[in-house]
């Protein structure tokens, strides 16, 4: 058992102090996967790597955390938490330099998850459609959240989620395909 899930139960079982011995030990790990996001956003995105793993701690609940499952239920709650900042600050620079119009993205947006570059109207656009997916497809959008927006591989998402390479494989195949469909300009 890592060192992380022994924390995570010590929280879970009300020690007052686990929240402040569990920071140093996802603290790389969220700085890992913030960097390896930030790498990937516009030059107009002005937020740096440790200001989002800090504000992430922040909304996840700072010292005073709440009760995780797991190892996999805390790093999905911090890519979420990540995901809405950035979504929190697109929509913000939109609505004062781009008078809130919207502009929809085509597939190459999903397929290029490593190497995206992108702008404020296609983070917020992928946000909107992967609200409408998570709807219908909660755990295949946990999937999408885990690899666009916290920037996981394949391998490392399925191992987050709990489940096997070909499942997440395929889950990831049908979740771009689904997100062309309502991403693609008509």
């Amino acid at each position: 058992m890592s060192d992380i899930t022994l924390m995570l139960q010590k929280i879970e079982q009300g020690d007052p102090q686990a929240g402040d011995q569990l920071l140093p030990l996802v603290y790389q790990e969220l700085r890992r996967l913030a960097a390896a996001k930030m790498s990937r956003e516009s030059a107009a995105q002005t937020l740096q790597p440790t200001a989002l793993v800090h504000e992430a701690w922040l909304r996840l609940g700072g010292d005073a955390q709440p009760n995780w499952q797991n190892r996999a239920h805390f790093f999905g709650a911090a890519a979420e938490a990540m995901r809405r900042i950035l979504i929190d600050r697109a929509r913000k620079r939109r609505a004062v330099r781009h008078g809130g119009e919207q502009v929809r993205v085509d597939a190459e947006v999903i397929d290029r998850v490593p190497d995206l570059n992108r702008s404020d109207d296609q983070l917020l656009a992928v946000h909107d459609a992967l609200d409408r997916f998570a709807a219908e497809e909660p755990k295949k959008a946990e999937l999408v959240k885990l690899r666009y927006f916290a920037g996981l591989t394949l391998e490392e998402a399925a191992s987050a989620l709990g489940v096997p390479q070909g499942t997440a494989k395929r889950w990831w195949t049908y979740s771009r395909a689904w997100l062309y469909r309502e991403l693609r300009v008509e």
